[in-house]
């Protein structure tokens, strides 16, 4: 009896065109230096200063040696202009900088986190992207919770940097505290800060959330994520990070608002009732501070940041327009800062306001360059996330969870930035530029340059931006693999 069948034996049907060795290396190179930057100082607690800086500088040798040969397609007049113009004013304080050694140094932390930002974005797609932010996240989490467990039962005591078991002068000096079955004690992790640990929690309840929204496998173990992830953020107790959670979630659902407008005009009312929402907040803040500070176990004064930013406007002050020059972190075996500001026996490394830090470094240009800055990110991150993908005449093109990221970064970092200076260094720094410079050169999910490199690596044909009818995140169709070939 005669059989037929749809597919001819002369072109059976293929399986799908599987990523070269080369490629999954390269995402997984990314996913360690993100972790390298969402860890922070772990790596200083762990392995010391000397260590941890060789680490750093040989992967960014490395992520420059690896962008050279990978030659992913880059749209060199869509860079981000504002960070390379807040670099080069850095970089020119070293003509008149008060601490020159201090610039040179953190200069080169700035260099290596810029370009391992400007390298992470360009070599991964949207969703290649998020999926390494995620990756890391786990080792961060994961990590933070094993190194607690571990003191917790192992040791039965606070340790310091460099796993040492001793007593400390001041609680402040301990990498961990001993506090996971001490409730309400606040945990460190890994980083050994709590202040630290919660916005990477925060984030990483975000990119889970993202990533659970987007469809991703494994969705159960994304809610375990999530539940761990929140653990921790509850348990660091960071004030700064649940005010960047209230943040978050307006601008969530001010985004999802915006997305269910259809008509012109009619996202006023949203952008309105967004505005007074944000000023009420910002006023009911100021004026309930006392009994919203205590309610969260912190004194009015931001656990004693009134006295450092007065300290630090005050030398700003004194060179007002260009300040003393670039200093982040502040390097506490310098003269300049070794002893100027105490803070529970220990020198002050920041002055827990991004924004009157810069101004006493880089002075009024710099405040004026870093506002430039966060709006123009701010701003394309906005509309990256409440504006379909379209680049034709189709305006039905469904949204993205993916597009969320950008903002509601944005939104951590703006607020974490009012009580920590950490947003101009490490994983702060990083998704600024990451994001920011990814948004320019791929506007819309699955169109743009790193996606066209990603496809080119696997063998794929690839498609111009501007093909009618092609979906945002959709793989250009891939052609027959000839016999043999590796993968």
């Amino acid at each position: 009896m005669a059989v037929y069948s749809k597919h001819p034996a002369s072109a059976p049907p293929e399986p799908p065109v599987r990523e070269k060795t080369g490629h999954i290396m390269l995402r997984g190179w990314c996913i360690f230096v993100l972790f390298m930057s969402l860890s922070g100082t772990a790596w200083v607690n762990a392995f010391g200063e000397l260590p941890t800086a060789v680490i750093t500088i040989a992967g960014g040798v490395l992520s420059a040696v690896l962008w050279i040969v990978v030659r992913p397609p880059v749209q060199w007049r869509r860079l981000p202009w504002f960070v390379v113009a807040y670099v080069a004013w850095a970089t020119l304080s070293l003509v008149w900088s008060a601490w020159p050694q201090t610039t040179a140094v953190t200069l080169l932390l700035l260099y290596i986190t810029t370009l391992q930002a400007l390298f992470i974005g360009s070599v991964l797609t949207w969703r290649e992207l998020v999926r390494a932010v995620a990756s890391a996240l786990k080792w961060v989490v994961a990590l933070s919770i094993l190194f607690e467990l571990w003191v917790a039962v192992f040791i039965g005591a606070p340790i310091l940097p460099g796993f040492v078991v001793d007593k400390a002068d001041d609680p402040i000096e301990y990498w961990s505290r001993n506090n996971l079955f001490d409730f309400p004690g606040r945990l460190q992790g890994i980083m050994g800060n709590a202040n630290l640990l919660a916005p990477v929690a925060l984030l990483a309840v975000v990119v889970f959330a993202i990533r659970l929204a987007s469809g991703a496998p494994r969705r159960t173990f994304l809610w375990i994520w999530i539940g761990l992830s929140t653990y921790l953020f509850v348990r660091a107790g960071s004030a700064t990070a649940y005010l960047a959670a209230a943040a978050v979630a307006v601008v969530l659902v001010t985004v999802l608002l915006m997305r269910t407008a259809t008509k012109p005009g009619e996202r006023t009312k949203y952008y309105v009732a967004y505005a007074l929402v944000g000023v009420g907040g910002l006023v009911a803040l100021w004026l309930l501070r006392d009994t919203i500070f205590t309610a969260l176990g912190r004194s009015a004064d931001l656990t004693g940041r009134e006295a450092i930013w007065d300290a630090v406007r005050s030398r700003a002050a004194e060179r007002p327009w260009t300040g003393w020059g670039f200093a982040t972190p502040w390097v506490p075996s310098d003269p300049a800062f070794d002893g100027w500001i105490i803070d529970h026996g220990q020198t002050v490394m920041q002055a827990h306001n991004m924004w009157i830090d810069v101004a006493m470094q880089l002075g009024i240009i710099g405040v004026v360059l870093l506002a430039l800055l966060y709006f123009a990110f701010v701003w394309r991150a906005w509309f990256f996330a409440i504006d379909r993908p379209r680049w034709d005449l189709r305006s039905d093109r469904p949204y993205s969870p993916l597009t969320l990221l950008p903002t509601l970064v944005g939104a951590i970092l703006l607020v974490q930035g009012l009580a920590e200076s950490s947003p101009l260094l490490l994983w702060g720094w990083l998704f600024v530029v990451m994001l920011g410079a990814k948004i320019k050169q791929s506007p819309h999910v699955g169109v743009g340059p790193a996606e066209q490199s990603a496809a080119i690596e696997r063998g794929e044909a690839i498609a111009r931006e501007d093909a009618p009818g092609r979906e945002p995140g959709s793989e250009p169709a891939a052609p027959r693999r000839p016999a043999g070939r590796g993968a």
